[in-house]
Formats: C-alpha cells, sequence, structure tokens
C-alpha cells in the first residue's frame, strides 16, 4: 500500500470495481448462453472466507460456469486476500519485499468456449500492496489479456489487438507496444519453443503513472475485455465443426495446461501463498488431451495455426 493506498476509501474503492467488474462480465456470459430451455447455463457462485489461522486471511467469490451451450468451461473469480509473508513468486522483481506482509486484490478469469473456432481467452487486473515494518509500504499493479485460438483468423486477432492498443491509449503511446512485447514474452512455453497463442497484453509490478492513474490505466484494461472478446465469440460460435477440430482442440488444450502448470506466476503465486486451490485452477479446461510428436500436415488448418498464428507478430 502506498501512501495514496492508505488514505481512507481506497482499498474499498479498487474492490468495488472488482466486485462490479466480475458481475459484468459473468452477466454477459450468460447473456450469450442464452435461456436454459435452449441449453444455456448459469454461473455457479461459490463465496468463500478464509478463517483466522489459515496461511492467507480474506474472502472472495468463485464463479463457475460448466457445460455450456457456448462455453465448456468458464471461470471468473474474484479475491481479496493478505498474508504474513510474500511468497517467491510475487518477489522476483521487488527482492526488498521479501518476507514483507501483503494484501492482493484482483479478477481473473479463463473462457474455455465449445466450438474449437472459438478461442479461449484469459483476463486478469489485480492489485498487490506490501511493505517491511518501518518502511513505507509500496503498491502496484498486474493484469491484461491473451487470447488462444486454436483455428487461426486474422479478423480476430486483429481485433483483439486494436481493443487492447485502444485501452491503453489515453495513458501513453508507448505503452501498447511494450505490453503486447511483455505479453509474448510471458505467455511463451520455453519447453516447447512455441507461443501459447496470439497475445495481447501483459504488465505486471506496475506503479509508473502513480496510485490514481494507475489504477485508472487497470481498470481501463478491465473494462476492454468485454468488446474485445464477445465480438469474436458471436462470430464463431455457430461454425460447423467435427471431429477433427475437436481432436485438434483438446490438443492444443494440453498446451494451456502445461503453462498454466509450469510457468504462469499467477498459478505459482496462489498456491505458494496457501490460495485456495479450486479457485487458482479455475482455469483448467475441462478435458484436453496429449499427442507424442504429432505433426499436422503442411498447408492444412491445424499446421497453420503454429506457422501463421503462433508467431510474435504486429497484428496492427
Amino acid at each position: 500500500m502506498d501512501q495514496a493506498l492508505n488514505q481512507p476509501g481506497h482499498v474499498a474503492q479498487v474492490r468495488a470495481y472488482l466486485e462490479g467488474l466480475q458481475s459484468r462480465i459473468t452477466a454477459a456470459l450468460e447473456e450469450i448462453e442464452g435461456p436454459a430451455e435452449q441449453g444455456g447455463v448459469r454461473f455457479r457462485s461459490d463465496a468463500w472466507r478464509r478463517e483466522p489461522g489459515s496461511p492467507l486471511q480474506g474472502d472472495g467469490i468463485t464463479r463457475i460456469l460448466e457445460g455450456g451451450r457456448v462455453f465448456e468451461r468458464a471461470g471468473c473469480g474474484f479475491s481479496h486476500v493478505s498474508g504474513p509473508s510474500l511468497p517467491p513468486s510475487a518477489t522476483q522483481h521487488r527482492p526488498e519485499l521479501a518476507g514483507a506482509p501483503f494484501e492482493a486484490m484482483g479478477v481473473s478469469l479463463v473462457f474455455h468456449p465449445r466450438n474449437p473456432y472459438v478461442p479461449t481467452v484469459h483476463m486478469n487486473v489485480r492489485m498487490i500492496a506490501a511493505g517491511l515494518p518501518g518502511q513505507a509500504p509500496t503498491c502496484w499493479f498486474g493484469g491484461g489479456m491473451d487470447l488462444t485460438p486454436y483455428y487461426g483468423f486474422e479478423e480476430d486477432a486483429v481485433a483483439f489487438h486494436r481493443a487492447c492498443r485502444d485501452a491503453l491509449a489515453p495513458f501513453g503511446d508507448g505503452l501498447y507496444p511494450r505490453f503486447k512485447t511483455w505479453c509474448d514474452e510471458y505467455f511463451y512455453l520455453k519447453h516447447r519453443n512455441e507461443q501459447r497463442g496470439v497475445g495481447g497484453i501483459f504488465f505486471d509490478d506496475f506503479s509508473e503513472l502513480g496510485f490514481a492513474q494507475s489504477l485508472a490505466m487497470t481498470q481501463s484494461v478491465g473494462d476492454a475485455f468485454l468488446g474485445a472478446y464477445l465480438p469474436i465469440v458471436q462470430r464463431r460460435q455457430a461454425m460447423p465443426h467435427g471431429a477433427r477440430e475437436r481432436e485438434f482442440q483438446l490438443y492444443r488444450r494440453g498446451r494451456y495446461v502445461e503453462f498454466n502448470l509450469v510457468w504462469d506466476r499467477g498459478t505459482h503465486f496462489g498456491l505458494q501463498s496457501g490460495g485456495r486451490t479450486e479457485s487458482i485452477l479455475l482455469s483448467m479446461p475441462p478435458l484436453a488431451a496429449w499427442s507424442y510428436q504429432r505433426e499436422d500436415a503442411p498447408g492444412t488448418p491445424e499446421a497453420d495455426l503454429t506457422a501463421r498464428f503462433l508467431q510474435r507478430r504486429d497484428w496492427l
């Protein structure tokens, strides 16, 4: 918590925004799912609280939709926790805060659609505050959004990146290219030498605009999410597909699982700090598959994904 965050009402301000963001996003997905009589599924809302004596104190709401008409699994979680010691995953770039008490709150989501032509999406916005006894507390923000298609469409990748650029534009011309590059570097499976998807934006340890403007920028990213993703869902959700596309979707989902468990700092932060496992792993797909040394024939849509879309490109 920096000095601005210590002012009355700032914690409540950030929390109210995040809770409202979660509600807006889940309501929009339920609208796309449609009524129950047409196969639409509602979110299950699971409120939780960590009691005194737990590694983390605090509370949150995990909202999960499973077996839907459009979304096979969609998780959107809000959490607000505090703990006695920052875990290693949170102090890679702030070693001076190793072991400091901390407070963290955020919204994180991953949506796994049923149709293989609709991409998986991830979005996260968060704030972390920490300070050692006798030192001024520090507050920083993180987040972003990224798109992981199974079948690539230039139109979708360009539109998604344009929305990311526009969300950051009011806060500085250099932020989009910087956060776009950061996203490409972060969502990279080093053990596969492969990008996770077509990217988007990613930022962490961010406080350079001061509390008010850093928060405003983070809110702009959160507010841009529905406009970045839902038009893609609406374009692709009714596209015909069969066993071939489904098999490839499950195979590519395996890569998603690998990244989240092996490389993702958010997953590591939650597990290392003693967080709620069910909520931390809401990003996992309901089904995934692995294939030994799979090779797709050149010129096929499956090979095209790797050749044209899982590359670091200037989509704009």
